[in-house]
């Protein structure tokens, strides 16, 4: 029996070297102990520092899987990654595109947890003011149900440069100081103070952005948590806005609107006989804040089509009409992907149409807005939306249109020309990679639109087709 000890419960480098020597040596995982320095067996025996020599390549997918999934709070977790190193070393090259594999399984769930956990951490921590002299500090206290600190201190890096803050947890605190992150033992709730300059702030700004027409309790006491609330300083306006939520409805009611024809563009049509769970879903994206593309946007614009669609079509994001009217491919691309839709004979009524990117990214020039691709840090966050979508919905062929829609639901960079048309196997179903309707839009003559359009057309009748 052979035991590894990590250096703590997220030790992804120190997961890997090892996995990678056992597997070259031939050890099954079934003879493998693992364990974490903080909690360890006194006896047990650090895995040896020397390498081990030989050939050893798993799928880039199965890694990224593995760096997500480390993060969760299930003992068994790097048991369950190494059997599926081991799986993959010994001739399962594509073992995670398997979904119906108890083990792949079991794995996507706990990396579907970590990413969850991870939005309610960026969504929900609030940073209270402490002042120790003449310096102020900001702390933050939140309960991850998972490992997820080291991962995402990072991000409250970028976010929050400027300040200097402590984000406290129960396993794990995160220290800036402007300069260097450091990471440090757990802490309890006492520590963070209970005066909060920033409360006022906070409720005031809750108040400000509060829709008494889009008010759900059910959904709000089911998809956050009360551990959650007890942390927010704008929660405590919660009950005294609810009660007065009536009368505000009525009152947005009776305000009038600058022309019918306005209004019709900018107001979101009702979802299709959407399911709780999308609808509210949806509603949580409304007030997404993970990147700073809500600055500028009108507003979130979500997918929209059946709950119970077998053909999902993911595109880039949405255009200055998608992001004036809030809703998706309703502009010129979406036109056009009407047309093409039409002709490969796919009736766009049973189609759930979104995009990886939930708003609208642009470059003013004039009175115009110009569209600006979304980068990689964009597509990765708003892909917690993409990826709840996806499971609501559970689509047996999604249609990838574009790279970037590609790369959010693959996860790594696709080139369109080497991988379009290909069956690609995904949890729960299938992917086609195609071009975006709008590249239609630019090509510069009629000969090659024409030969890209009927290209357009077969790719959407074969994806069709693959639903049997």
């Amino acid at each position: 029996m052979q035991s590894i000890i990590l250096s703590h419960v997220t030790d992804f480098d120190g997961w890997r070297s090892a996995a990678r020597g056992l597997a070259l040596r031939g050890i099954p995982p079934q003879d493998v102990v693992w364990s974490v320095e903080e909690a360890s067996d006194l006896f047990a025996q650090a895995e040896p520092a020397a390498p081990v020599s030989g050939a050893f390549s798993v799928p880039r997918a199965l890694v990224e899987m593995a760096e997500t999934a480390i993060q969760a709070r299930d003992p068994e977790r790097f048991a369950l990654l190494y059997a599926l190193i081991w799986r993959a070393h010994r001739g399962e090259k594509h073992i995670v595109e398997d979904a119906a594999d108890p083990l792949v399984a079991r794995v996507v769930r706990l990396a579907q947890a970590v990413r969850r956990d991870t939005h309610k951490m960026r969504a929900f921590l609030r940073f209270r003011e402490v002042h120790a002299e003449s310096t102020v500090r900001y702390v933050g206290w939140f309960e991850p149900d998972h490992y997820i600190v080291e991962a995402n201190a990072p991000f409250f890096v970028r976010r929050f440069a400027t300040m200097t803050w402590s984000i406290l947890t129960p396993y794990r605190s995160a220290h800036w100081d402007g300069e260097t992150l450091r990471l440090a033992a757990g802490a309890r709730r006492e520590e963070v103070p209970d005066d909060d300059r920033l409360e006022a702030y906070w409720r005031a700004y809750f108040a400000s952005i509060f829709n008494p027409a889009r008010l759900k309790i059910a959904a709000m006491t089911s998809e956050m948590p009360k551990k959650y609330w007890r942390n927010l300083p704008e929660a405590a306006a919660i009950p005294e806005l609810v009660r007065h939520a009536r009368e505000r409805t009525e009152a947005m009611v009776e305000r009038p609107v600058v022309s019918s024809e306005r209004a019709a563009r900018v107001r979101p049509q009702p979802a299709q006989a959407a399911p709780g769970g999308l609808q509210a879903l949806a509603a949580e994206a409304s007030g997404c804040r993970l990147c700073g593309l809500y600055k500028h946007a009108t507003q979130t614009v979500f997918g929209e089509g059946p709950f119970d669609a077998r053909l999902m079509l993911v595109g880039e994001q949405p255009g200055d009409q998608e992001d004036l009217a809030g809703r998706p491919f309703v502009g010129p691309a979406g036109q056009m992907l009407d047309r093409v839709l039409a002709e490969a004979g796919v009736p766009r009524a049973t189609v759930y149409v979104t995009n990886a990117v939930k708003h609208f990214k642009f470059e003013p020039r004039g009175k115009r807005r110009i569209h600006a691709t979304p980068d990689a840090s964009e597509i990765e966050l708003c892909r917690f939306w993409l990826d709840q979508e996806r499971e609501i919905i559970k689509p047996v062929v999604t249609v990838l249109l574009g790279a970037s829609a590609a790369r959010a639901v693959l996860g790594r960079p696709v080139t369109i020309s080497r991988e379009r048309g290909r069956r690609i196997a995904l949890p729960g179903g299938v992917a086609m990679v195609t071009v975006h309707p709008s590249f239609l839009l630019r090509l510069p003559d009629e000969s090659s639109r024409a030969r890209e359009y009927a290209a357009m057309v077969t790719d959407l009748r074969t994806a069709y087709a693959w639903l049997g």
